[in-house]
């Protein structure tokens, strides 16, 4: 199972809690929907050269996560630009 970041964590607390509440109007929610949709819609391609040994790594980790490694990469980018991207000083040791 993926673990969830500090945000996705308080996300499911609240919900978990019964703090979340049906949007009961339509057009509000086919708002909505469209927000979510064009949040996450992946409509631009890119080439992009890593090395081998980078690729590998990367390509490792998404079969951990349980994600093909195109998601993985993505979802790292999108987390740097958005500022949640957390550095951490551990190392992986071989």
């Amino acid at each position: 199972m993926n673990e969830l970041d500090l945000e996705e964590q308080e996300l499911l607390a609240t919900f978990d809690a019964g703090e979340w509440q049906s949007v009961k109007e339509p057009n509000r929610l086919l708002a909505l929907q469209s927000y979510a949709k064009a949040a996450i819609a992946k409509d631009k391609r890119i080439t992009l050269r890593l090395s081998s040994a980078d690729l590998e790594g990367i390509q490792a980790r998404a079969i951990e996560e349980g994600i093909p490694y195109q998601t993985l990469i993505s979802s790292v980018i999108h987390k740097y630009v958005n500022g949640r991207l957390v550095e951490t000083n551990q190392r992986h040791s071989a």
